[in-house]
């Protein structure tokens, strides 16, 4: 016997062209935009006369969680606090549907309905301010939750699962309720649904508080939650962000759950970031359903050997692994180098994530794909370009560093200013005391101007094979700076950016020498750099170098081609380029001026 239609709804309520039909002779109804015919469109709700204080566009706000969290009773006075309209989907949904959500599951099937649902939700969130509380089920749908995220900021009102099991005992028209122990259902749709919930931008704990209590509390985290910074890299292959912001170590998981595709991740990490920043990782993980196992190497570079990264290679296989199994490297650029080649060769290669926490590593290195290892002839003479699938960039990560390591790290940045951004580098003589100092404000614009510098010159030579200049500039003072690095023999004294530092400088006086670069924007550079207390000049170290060793070292770079070192050099600040034309007596006299032995 056929399903009698629902009544004829008329154009006013049919919210934007979003019908719900039955018709006879079809085993299932569909929720359309009928465009058969020009039917009328309601515009959205006027938005409240209190504006929105969500700072960014398009200030919806979407409350997910469980049935019996709260999400109409709080989601009202949540509006009514911040001056939007309360829109609840599943009104919506039944208004134009023209029956319960109870009889659409009965007639047609959980399917029929989530498929309506997404459609309705879809319309909602064209719309102006407003707070949309939506069905349990509905940020479980994968379309819907990529909508929802795109368009608006979503809250999970996290609520224990005995109050849940109270406040809808006794309840009907819930059909995942409707078979079976209430509190067996609940537990079973907690266990699946909490890790999809758990996406959400913010997490919100709801109990017994009341209503107003609810809404508070939700103002706050409002208040207190910014958007992170996105900086797009979009290459010829492959696209990806950087996300910059406060404790995304904490909301890892929501970030990689959309795009990595398998929940199953290997950790790389060193010891230090492992006791600091581990713990909130896992716990981030384990919270969106994420298999995490960590695997945790010394400090420094001897972890960028071959003999470690044979060792690595060999635990990671044992503890088994697939091709959808992502590697996450946490931590600074060694520990970024090591994980990238690692997920670039095993398997012949698998889903790579960058989590920096170091100042040097957010501005560089895990920016643009390059991952290396050591060998006995030269620094990371092994290696690949193999990008990642996303950077988590965390500020707040930056507070444990020490000033000498952002020293390291402010060199890069310096750097970028000097190769083809004079007002980044204007910018870091003005604010180069504060990012040195720790300030977190300073520290977060420092690593988005620099990564936007550096997706820049990525997306336009994403493998370093521009005969000219391209991502070659971005070696201004790593030829000076790895040979110094090389006579450390890699064992702390000299860190990178440090090294980066002084070859900034010896850059900077052979370009002075071969006559290309003013001699007053060296002095310009010494002076930022000396005025911080920063590596400036071989006067630095307590020894007296040898130009031949240095230069020794010089002749093993990756960047020597037909016998010729490729040198980065400065027409001034903000103009640097790329030649081979440099004599190596010309360097040597250099480096004898700067204080070394012939």
């Amino acid at each position: 016997m056929p399903v009698p239609s629902p009544p004829l709804l008329e154009p006013a309520r049919w919210r934007g062209a979003l019908l719900y039909v039955s018709l006879a002779g079809m085993s299932r109804p569909t929720f359309f935009a009928d465009r058969s015919e020009t039917m009328p469109d309601l515009p959205d709700p006027a938005p409240g006369s209190v504006p929105s204080p969500i700072g960014s566009p398009p200030g919806i706000i979407v409350l997910v969680g469980l049935m019996g969290a709260g999400k109409t009773t709080i989601g009202r006075r949540l509006a009514a606090r911040l001056g939007l309209d309360f829109i609840d989907a599943d009104h919506e949904i039944e208004r134009a549907a023209g029956c319960t959500i109870a009889e659409i599951f009965a007639r047609h099937g959980e399917p029929a309905f989530r498929d309506g649902e997404r459609r309705v939700i879809q319309r909602l969130l064209q719309g102006g301010p407003k707070v949309l509380a939506t069905g349990g089920g509905a940020f479980i749908d994968a379309q819907t939750r990529k909508l929802v995220k795109t368009h608006a900021r979503s809250i999970w009102l996290r609520c224990p699962l005995p109050i849940l099991v109270r406040r809808v005992s006794g309840r009907t028209g819930r059909p995942l309720l409707d078979k079976g122990n209430v509190e067996t259902t609940l537990a079973a749709l907690q266990a699946q649904r909490h890790p999809i919930y758990a996406e959400a931008d913010i997490i919100v704990d709801c109990g017994d508080d009341s209503v107003d209590h609810g809404a508070q509390r939700i103002v706050e985290a409002l208040d207190s939650y910014a958007h992170p910074l996105k900086v797009p890299v979009t290459l010829e292959s492959h696209h990806y962000e950087v996300l910059i912001g406060s404790d995304l170590i904490s909301r890892a998981g929501s970030y990689l759950a959309p795009i990595l595709p398998q929940k199953r991740v290997v950790i790389v990490t060193d010891e230090t970031v492992a006791a600091l920043h581990l713990p909130r990782l896992l716990s981030s993980l384990e919270e969106t359903g994420f298999d995490a196992e960590p695997f945790v190497v010394p400090v420094g570079e001897e972890s960028k050997s071959l003999t470690r990264y044979a060792a690595l290679i060999n635990d990671i296989l044992d503890h088994g692994m697939e091709r959808r199994t992502a590697i996450i490297g946490l931590g600074g650029g060694v520990v970024g180098d090591l994980s990238g080649f690692v997920a670039a060769s095993v398997l012949r290669g698998v889903p790579f994530v960058q989590i920096p926490t170091t100042l040097l590593s957010q501005v560089d290195s895990s920016v643009g794909g390059k991952t290396g290892l050591n060998a006995r002839a030269g620094k990371n003479l092994v290696g690949a370009f193999y990008q990642p699938q996303i950077v988590l960039a965390d500020s707040s990560a930056l507070a444990t560093l020490t000033r000498r390591e952002r020293v390291a790290g402010y060199a890069e940045i310096v750097k970028a200013g000097l190769i083809a951004d004079p007002a980044l580098f204007a910018w870091c003589e003005a604010h180069g005391a504060d990012i040195l100092d720790g300030d977190p404000a300073a520290l977060a614009e420092a690593v988005h101007r620099a990564c936007q510098f550096k997706a820049r010159v990525v997306m336009e030579d994403e493998k370093e094979t521009a005969a000219q200049d391209g991502r070659a500039l971005l070696n201004l003072g790593h030829s000076f700076g790895h040979a110094l690095e090389a006579h450390f023999r890699y064992d702390g004294r000299l860190l990178h950016g440090e090294a980066v530092s002084i070859g900034l400088h010896l850059a900077a006086s052979l370009s002075v020498r071969l006559g290309y670069c003013p001699e007053h924007d060296l002095h310009r550079l010494d002076r930022h750099l000396r005025g911080l207390s920063m590596p400036a000049g071989l006067d630095w170290f307590d020894e007296t170098l040898s130009a031949s060793e240095l230069i020794r070292s010089m002749a093993r770079d990756k960047k020597v081609q037909d016998g010729r070192l490729s040198f980065v050099l400065m027409q001034g600040i903000g103009r640097a380029f790329t030649t081979r034309d440099v004599e190596m007596d010309t360097v040597r006299d250099v480096l004898v001026e700067a204080g070394c032995s012939a």
